[in-house]
């Protein structure tokens, strides 16, 4: 398998194998690794964990000008994609679309071909979780189970392309979130770290699931939600990035609505709809689960960190993320 990385003018700028062999998720034990690769056009660190047909990776990077990666001959896969961070348009082989995830969305995907590329822009701060299934390991978890994870499995045994949710990405939900972070702080070894990490895996499949048969049950309830176009998906979309472009100071919904081209009752009904949130309570958790992303990450300033996530000042910060989490982000910190 081999991944290239071009620039805008399609120049190579990188052409080497991949980093990780897919032979490793055969294994019974874990298989435990990390790559890390720092070019003047970016840089990224996989930590990766494989086992029993599982496969964990989990991103961080930085680019540093637009760019597009392509890899080839690609194992077949089931894969659960989480983007905690970042905006990446991907396309893979043997789906009609390109399918983009943005900050806080996630999808599963299966394709029965063999090559995939993805659209990079320039951003810092990409993060997301990529955990893949070999058809075999997924027909398995899913056997029996009936509902979309019954018909998704159909699909993947009959060799067929398979996504979760196709319209738009979900969003990733407050619980999906958390038990991201207890995969990435996972402190278990051994026989109990595999059993630890598959039941999470487990969790987060029947939370994406359950989250896609809840709209599927909606649409047929005489209350349906207002319908909405593929035009004003994608000005919903654009709403919500300008929303995050400035987490200090977010425009107010008559500036979103007059930038995007929608009225305020669409941009408020919407955004409900799409992102399974209100306009800024979708603010307030991005800023709230970013600050604890980077509390439990890295050693920035808890101060630097509030700043980061659009807070006036440390206390406020401090009160909303203990209203939230129910802990101080002190206490995070010390954990």
């Amino acid at each position: 398998m081999t991944v290239v990385i071009r620039n805008e003018a399609k120049e190579v700028l990188l052409e080497e194998p991949f980093p990780f062999a897919s032979d490793r998720m055969a294994s019974k034990v874990i298989i435990e690794g990390t790559s890390q690769l720092e070019r003047d056009f970016g840089s990224y660190r996989i930590h990766e964990l494989c086992f029993d047909g599982i496969q964990m990776a989990i991103c961080n990077a930085e680019v540093r000008e637009n760019l597009s990666i392509t890899t080839d001959e690609i194992d077949r896969h089931v894969t659960m994609m989480f983007m905690q961070r970042g905006d990446v348009s991907t396309s893979i082989e043997g789906l009609t679309r390109q399918y983009r995830f943005s900050s806080l969305q996630h999808n599963l995907l299966f394709t029965p071909e063999s090559m995939e590329s993805a659209n990079v822009k320039k951003q810092e701060g990409i993060r997301f979780y990529g955990l893949s299934l070999t058809p075999e390991r997924f027909l398995e978890l899913a056997e029996n189970n009936g509902g979309v994870l019954g018909r998704l499995a159909d699909k993947v045994a009959g060799n067929r392309k398979a996504i979760l949710v196709e319209k738009a990405n979900p969003p990733i939900t407050p619980r999906m979130s958390a038990v991201l972070a207890e995969i990435s702080q996972c402190g278990f070894s051994g026989g109990l770290k595999k059993l630890f990490l598959q039941s999470k895996l487990m969790e987060l499949l029947a939370l994406q699931c359950e989250q896609s048969e809840s709209v599927f049950l909606n649409g047929n309830v005489v209350s349906r939600p207002v319908k909405i176009s593929t035009r004003e998906v994608d000005q919903l979309h654009h709403a919500r990035e300008l929303l995050l472009q400035d987490l200090g100071n977010p425009p107010t919904l008559s500036q979103l609505a007059r930038s995007t081209g929608l009225n305020e009752f669409k941009l408020k009904s919407g955004f409900k709809t799409v992102f399974d949130s209100t306009v800024f309570g979708y603010l307030n958790d991005y800023r709230l689960n970013m600050a604890k992303e980077l509390i439990l990450t890295g050693d920035k300033p808890l101060s630097q960190i509030a700043y980061d996530a659009g807070y006036s000042s440390p206390q406020h910060f401090s009160t909303a993320f203990r209203k939230k989490f129910g802990v101080s982000p002190v206490q995070i910190r010390k954990k």
